[in-house]
């Protein structure tokens, strides 16, 4: 049988893994596709052909579309990124009648919903593992080994560079701002940080994978996301002594009400197996009713991590190049038809645990003003720290630990706190998930 040709678009950091790895292991994928896989074209503006032994025999070109248009391609593997004119090429590979791979989690998270019916239409794949969580199969995971369970919820530390800096604040002291500088010297951080540390990229990968656990149509920009840059050592140090510590979460859970799905700094029990991924790890702990939680840990990001997931999914594609389009494992996990249109959840409603800092006059009253304040709004308070005040300086820090609340109370009283004359400052408010799995 002919080998399967493909074109590659991006020779970059996960454009030169894939072809190194499509080079390397080609005898055992044609052993698991069971035909051989081919880069036989690719675009890029500039990369090292040092770093990408074999390169020379194929056709590089600067041109994207020529090879979307290539009539002799079967694959496209978009890994250029961003918005456009990534989206421009994949919808003109699908009109070519061309099975796209991906790893563009905001290419899918914003454009998603377009591009899976455009190939729907056509009766090509999109294949997209590699958008989520580097090299960890978290997207089949769901799509297929959990496709018995209803899943109740699921929450995942999915930005290395996040995760990396809260870590380094942790274990070594360290303020924020530090710890970002070093991430951009050693490349976990671009020059230009915000996706990773406002909590963007956690985003466009919750979104995904929002809609494979529960069957909804994407919606990017119903996430509610906030990020860490204002998490300070003290509050690591903080959390530390109540036994939790901080992580860039995104969560999404199934309610009653609807759907919550929302990415920012949570404390988590220490205890908690994804509260000890560290460094620029990535984890994804999943509560489905058969099963129970499962963990999916490893590389979220680096060239060869990402490129094993890429690659992974071309050799699916190739797999099902003969099956009926009706007979594939469907997009987003369930049949297009039958896409929910259960509502996502308004951060206000969404019910969770809080830690409170906030920094107080140093004289009697004020703790018990401050509780008067949440227990009038029904917020029960499960733990309370008061530190001592340094030397010659009149505040004094108080944290809080709450139950359980809704969020529009939190912020209720959070108003009502923060406009007591003895409260200097804003208050600082961390969720708190016990992400319970009995």
């Amino acid at each position: 049988m002919n080998p399967v040709n493909v074109g590659l678009l991006g020779l970059g950091t996960v454009g030169g893994g894939t072809f190194n790895v499509l080079n390397r292991n080609a005898e055992e994928i044609v052993r698991r596709a069971g035909r051989g896989i081919q880069i036989t074209q690719a675009a890029a503006r500039a990369y090292d052909p040092a770093a990408l032994p074999g390169i020379e025999s194929i056709d590089v070109t600067d041109d994207a579309f020529a090879v979307v248009d290539n009539p002799d391609i079967d694959i496209i593997i978009e890994l250029i990124g961003g918005y456009e004119p990534a989206r421009e090429l994949v919808l003109k590979a699908i009109a070519n009648g061309k099975h796209v791979v991906t790893a563009n989690k905001a290419l899918i998270a914003m454009h998603g919903n377009e591009i899976f019916a455009a190939a729907q239409q056509k009766g090509v794949m999109v294949a997209f593992e590699a958008a989520v969580a580097g090299g960890i199969p978290i997207i089949k995971a769901l799509r297929e080994g959990l496709a018995a369970n209803k899943i109740e919820w699921l929450a995942g530390i999915i930005n290395g560079t996040g995760n990396f800096i809260l870590t380094e604040m942790r274990d070594k002291g360290r303020d924020f701002v530090d710890v970002l500088n070093e991430a951009q010297r050693l490349g976990y951080a671009e020059a230009d940080p915000t996706f990773d540390i406002e909590g963007v990229d956690a985003a466009h990968k919750l979104t995904i994978l929002a809609s494979i656990a529960f069957g909804v149509p994407l919606q990017f920009d119903k996430v509610y996301t906030e990020g860490i840059s204002h998490i300070t050592r003290e509050d690591v140090g903080y959390a530390a002594d109540f036994g939790y510590r901080i992580k860039h979460l995104g969560l999404t859970r199934r309610t009653a009400r609807g759907i919550e799905l929302r990415v920012h700094p949570t404390l988590i029990p220490e205890r908690r197996l994804i509260a000890n991924v560290d460094g620029v790890m990535n984890a994804v702990l999943v509560k489905a009713d058969a099963v129970g939680p499962t963990l999916y840990y490893g590389a979220g990001a680096g060239s060869e991590p990402t490129a094993s997931a890429v690659v992974a999914d071309v050799i699916d594609v190739v797999r099902t190049l003969t099956a009926d389009p009706e007979n594939r494992v469907p997009h987003l996990a369930f049949q297009p038809h039958a896409l929910s249109d259960v509502p996502i959840l308004p951060m206000d409603d969404v019910v969770t645990a809080y830690y409170l800092r906030l920094l107080a006059t140093d004289k009697p009253g004020v703790l018990s003003d401050v509780t008067t304040i949440l227990g009038k709004r029904g917020i029960s308070i499960e733990a309370i720290l008061q530190k001592e005040p340094a030397a010659g300086v009149a505040e004094v820090p108080i944290i809080i630990l709450t139950h359980s609340v809704q969020e529009r109370q939190m912020n209720d009283a959070i108003r009502q706190i923060e406009a007591l004359t003895s409260i200097h400052g804003t208050v600082t408010r961390i969720r708190l998930e016990h992400l319970d799995c009995d």
